[in-house]
C-alpha cells in the first residue's frame, strides 16, 4: 500500500544528495511506489532554491537530474487561498509544511525540524521523524 507523504526540504535533501546515506531509503521507497511524497508549488520552489545554494556544487544539469529522481514520483497538490486554519508553526516559512500535509491528506509529515516536531501533540500521529518512518515501514 503507497503512503501519502509529505517530506520536508531537508528530508528530500538528504534522499537526493546522499545515496548511500541513512535516508537513501526514502528515495527507493518513492521509485517502487511505497511512498507518495506530496508537494506543492512553494515546497517545490523552496526545493529549487535550495539546491541552487552553492554550499552544493551542483550544476544546473545536476540539479536537474536531481529533480528528475524525485518530481515524477510526485503529487501535486494545489493548496487553496487563503490557507485553511491550522495551529501555527513558530517557524511561519515551515507553515506550508503542515497546509500541505492536511489538505493533501497525508499518511505523515516527516521531518526532522525541531519546530515542527514541538506540534506532534497537536497533529497526533501525523508528524514524524524519518527514524520512525523507517520503522513503520520496516526499512
Amino acid at each position: 500500500m503507497t503512503r501519502r507523504i509529505v517530506f520536508d526540504t531537508n528530508i528530500v535533501l538528504s534522499a537526493l544528495l546522499f545515496s548511500t546515506g541513512r535516508l537513501a531509503w526514502i528515495r527507493h521507497a518513492w521509485r517502487r511506489y511505497q511512498l507518495q511524497p506530496l508537494v506543492c508549488r512553494e515546497t517545490v520552489n523552496e526545493l529549487l532554491r535550495v539546491l541552487s545554494y552553492p554550499k552544493f556544487r551542483l550544476s544546473a544539469m545536476e540539479q536537474q537530474d536531481l529533480l528528475a529522481d524525485f518530481l515524477p514520483y510526485t503529487d501535486i497538490v494545489e493548496l487553496p487561498t487563503p490557507w485553511p486554519a491550522l495551529p501555527a508553526c513558530r517557524d511561519q516559512k515551515d507553515q506550508v509544511f503542515l497546509v500541505l500535509a492536511h489538505f493533501g491528506k497525508a499518511d505523515a509529515l516527516v521531518t526532522g525540524d525541531a519546530d515542527i516536531l514541538t506540534m506532534r501533540g497537536t497533529f497526533s500521529g501525523l508528524i514524524l521523524t524519518a527514524d520512525e518512518l523507517a520503522i513503520q515501514q520496516g526499512a
